[in-house]
This record gives structure tokens, sequence and C-alpha cells, in this order.
């Protein structure tokens, strides 16, 4: 049984060497914070696919050294891409909690997308890759998910590609429900607006770049919760 206290990210490990020196942050958390020893069992995963079993033989706190004893690739791999891009939201914290979710249920690749009305326009992408790198471990995943650099609403529509993509939005529009406009099994690309919903002129845009408007529900949600919805729905529909 794999637990997630003693599960270790390793990006630098594609499975080549049998042994292996975890990272500085990694190996102090193994010996100095679980009191490790040589010869206990634990797991790395390095966000590709890769799970691997290992055993502790040297338990520096700097460099400690594990032997593979176990190797499995491509651990939890889906059969679809996942893409949601979002607006940055007003409070760090709704957002980074968005990440941290979306990870623990399944997502592929996140955008910050900066539109007409976001309130906030810069993140700090090394504090949301520590937060996706910590949920990936508590939910035992091997894939990290890949976080973008944040780019303006023209730019999505120009460079981002999917199977299947839709843009969901508040205005009383013709639009169906994601469940039921999404073909499973298929790449799909989402995009969630900021607390005050695209402008028009954005809705349009994305109509003429061939995506479909789609509605998460009834409720008026906020953008968080609106990105974990979309994600909820996609991957229980692939379940």
């Amino acid at each position: 049984m794999i637990k997630a206290d003693k599960l270790f990210y390793t990006p630098c490990y594609l499975g080549k060497t049998e042994n292996y020196v975890l990272p500085e942050e990694e190996s102090q958390h193994a010996v100095k914070v679980l009191r490790m020893q040589a010869g206990e069992i634990i797991h790395l995963v390095n966000g590709q696919g890769g799970l691997f079993e290992a055993e502790i033989v040297n338990p520096h706190p700097k460099r400690c050294e594990v032997k593979i004893v176990n190797s499995e690739y491509e651990y939890g791999k889906r059969t679809f891409h996942l893409h949601i891009a979002i607006a940055p939201t007003k409070m760090n914290e709704r957002i980074e909690w968005f990440l941290e979710k979306a990870t623990e249920i399944g997502i592929d690749e996140v955008t910050p997308v900066i539109c007409r009305y976001s309130e906030r326009k810069e993140l700090k992408l090394p504090r949301m890759e520590k937060i996706t790198v910590a949920a990936m471990k508590q939910s035992v995943k091997a894939y990290l998910p890949k976080l973008n650099e944040p780019c303006s609403f023209e730019q999505l529509l120009k460079n981002a590609t999917g199977s299947q993509k839709f843009i969901a939005h508040c205005y009383e529009d013709e639009k169906i429900l994601l469940k039921e406009a999404y073909a499973t099994g298929l790449d799909v690309l989402i995009l969630i607006g900021p607390e005050g919903d695209f402008s028009k002129e954005e809705i349009e845009q994305a109509l003429k770049a061939g995506y479909k408007p789609v509605s998460l529900g009834n409720s008026r949600l906020r953008t968080e919760t609106a990105g974990i919805v979309a994600c909820h729905t996609i991957n229980l529909l692939n379940d």
C-alpha cells in the first residue's frame, strides 16, 4: 500500500539507474522529519507517470540514497487530457485552493488567463507549483499537472488546442450543460472567467474560435468553484 506521507517527489529520476539520491528537501523530510532508517521502504513519483518503490540505503539528511526495487510507468495514466484555462481570482488563496483540489481530482493542464474584467494579473507561480506537487503526493498521483504562464485571453484563443473547447459563462444566452456537451474520452479545454465574468466581446471571440458555450448548473458560482465543478464533471463522465 502506498502511503502519502512516504511518497517523495523526484522529478529528475526517470528509472534508468538502480540507485538514486533524493533531492535535498525530500532527503531532509525523510530523515529529519520522518526519522526514516536504512531498510525502510518508500515510494517515489517523478510527475511524468513514473512510480517507484525504493529501499533506503543511506539515510543522509541532505543526500538520502535509495535503491529502486520496483518500477511502474504511466501509473494512473488517463485516456483524455483536461485543460482548464481560468482567470486568476482577486484573492490568491482561492486560485491556490482550486489548484490543490483540481490536482487531487485529476487535471492535466492549467492556464491562468487574463480577461477584460480580471482583478488580478500577477501570480506567484513557484508557490502554485509547490501546491500542485503537495496535492499530487497527497492524492498519490504520478502525473504533475502542467502549470502554464499567465496569458491574455487573445493569446489563449490563438494558441490553445483541444478536441473539444468550451466557454462557461453566466449570461442568459443559449447554452447546454457541460455534462451534455462533452463527449467522453476526448481531450477538452474549458474556459472559466473572472468574478465579473467574461465580457460580451470575449464570448463572441471564443465562439468565432470554435468554443461552445456551456452551463455548469443553475447556481452562480465563484471562479474557483466553477473550475472545480468543471474538473469534477469531466472526471466523473470519464470514470
